[in-house]
């Protein structure tokens, strides 16, 4: 019996050795590599600015505090994420709005945003779920339309790095993009994120990249290299930063995988490709979003739906799958049925799309490291536990 994992990371003996040298530099913490990988990811986004982080969470609500969002104000976002998106917006005091998804997508409903907007509105967040971008020109409009241009519009681009949005790599549509680089992302410094943006100079800052690189290091006037240079000592913190930057041993990490992110993109639609090619003639299978003219998912995820299925059929297809040691995931627990939310007033009920896409979704594993062959023999035990639920 072969035992699939999930998402395992796809490292290589390249980056093991990148971050070796790393450890032998004698510098590891924010320093020459991170920079190199701030200017690499920015290229690779064709973006202005890309500004590296602890985190993507750490990213999502860097933007909040940069520009005093707080409580009293109002932040627009979607129930069908993970808790990162809207726990950014509870740790400034302030309780998000949700806009449900529109019916049969995973994306955000832009007509139901439209209606959301107040006054008090001062961020949206939307989310690229399983690498799918979000249609962010239509954003654009909501907001011109409404005259609130005023309004931050943040991507949660988490899933979506190396995405395609009319032709251009996601990361310069939004205001501000905030990616993942976690462990089951499809590009991995372990942990890790990043912030990219076009404007440097956005609501009047002077310099906007220098201003969130001190609030990554507790608002210290100098990084720790230029303070360790002799005679250097000295600093000032000018603003109560966080502490969220990335080292140099992640960067190490990303350099590398960013060398090899064509081809393990290419792997991943590959594998993406070899299951719709077994479901596409199944009546009972909803299929994924791939590409179209103006839009390609980065292929994060293949998160597939089974038409008629209940909560307890899906369920009963994983535990099936986990009994032949291929591991399923479901993308996500829409957040009014998570404990904090609940407590909080959110009810499901509220959000009807959003639980319809949850409780028929299955995300099947999709990863540059799985074999063509791996992926068969996954979507032909996938097809057999999904058939045998349906008798």
């Amino acid at each position: 019996m072969k035992k699939i994992p999930f998402s395992p990371p796809d490292i290589t003996q390249a980056e093991i050795d990148a971050v070796v040298e790393v450890l032998k530099s004698g510098w590891i913490t924010s320093g020459p590599k991170t920079k190199e990988f701030e200017e690499k990811i920015a290229d690779f986004c064709e973006t202005e600015k890309a500004l590296t982080l602890s985190s993507a969470t750490a990213g999502l609500e860097l933007v909040l505090k940069a520009f005093d969002i707080k409580e009293g104000d109002e932040i627009i976002t979607t129930p069908y994420t993970y808790t990162a998106t809207s726990s950014v917006s509870l740790h400034r005091g302030i309780k998000p709005k949700y806009v449900d998804v529109k019916k049969d997508t995973f994306l955000i409903d832009i007509d139901k945003l439209k209606e959301a907007i107040t006054p008090k509105t001062k961020a949206i967040y939307t989310v690229d779920f399983a690498g799918v971008p979000v249609d962010y020109d239509a954003v654009r409009k909501v907001l011109k339309d409404l005259n609130r241009e005023d309004i931050i519009f943040v991507s949660d681009s988490a899933h979506s790095f190396g995405a395609k949005y009319k032709g251009r790599r996601v990361g310069s549509q939004a205001d501000f993009h905030i990616f993942s680089f976690h462990a089951v992302k499809n590009l991995t410094t372990a942990e890790g994120g990043a912030i990219t943006f076009n404007d440097n100079n956005f609501k009047g800052r002077e310099d906007l990249y220098k201003s969130l690189k001190l609030e990554t290091l507790h608002g210290q006037s100098k990084d720790a290299l230029s303070k360790m240079k002799a005679g250097a000592w000295r600093y000032d913190v000018v603003t109560d930063g966080n502490k969220c930057n990335m080292t140099d041993i992640m960067s190490a990490m990303g350099l590398v995988q960013l060398e090899r992110y064509e081809g393990m993109l290419k792997k991943r639609e590959e594998i993406f490709d070899t299951y719709t090619e077994a479901l596409k003639e199944k009546d009972w299978a909803i299929i994924p979003f791939k590409k179209e003219e103006n839009t390609e998912t980065s292929y994060h995820l293949y998160p597939l739906r089974i038409k008629g299925f209940t909560e307890d059929q899906r369920n009963k297809v994983i535990e099936i799958l986990a009994e032949k040691e291929i591991a399923t995931n479901v993308h996500f627990i829409p957040l009014p049925l998570l404990s904090v939310y609940k407590n909080l007033g959110y009810k499901i009920e509220d959000y009807p799309n959003a639980y319809a896409e949850y409780s028929n979704e299955i995300s099947v594993p999709v990863y540059s490291k799985l074999s063509v062959e791996d992926a068969k023999y996954v979507v032909s035990e996938l097809i057999k536990a999904v058939e045998s639920v349906i008798k």
